[in-house]
């Protein structure tokens, strides 16, 4: 599997999950504001990830993401693709 297919399931299981329009989950969006987060938001993505990508994330890998580019590059780094 490789990122172009995580970048799709991710897409899916994001918009499915925060009701969000697939087309808007796009790299130079914001995280945040596309998916509408608040801070229990945040607790049911970390869970969301290790759920349908098999990898452990915590609050503080997220204290730097800001676009789904950033958030596309640490789900690639914590699988080491």
């Amino acid at each position: 599997m490789g990122l172009g297919d995580i970048i799709e399931d991710t897409r899916d299981f994001l918009s499915e999950e925060f009701e969000v329009n697939r087309d808007l989950i796009l790299p130079e969006n914001s995280l945040k504001d596309t998916l509408d987060l608040d801070s229990l938001d945040y607790v049911d993505l970390v869970v969301l990830i290790e759920e349908n990508l098999n990898i452990k994330v915590t609050g503080e890998d997220f204290k730097e993401i800001e676009t789904f580019g950033d958030f596309y590059a640490l789900i690639q780094k914590k699988l080491s693709l």
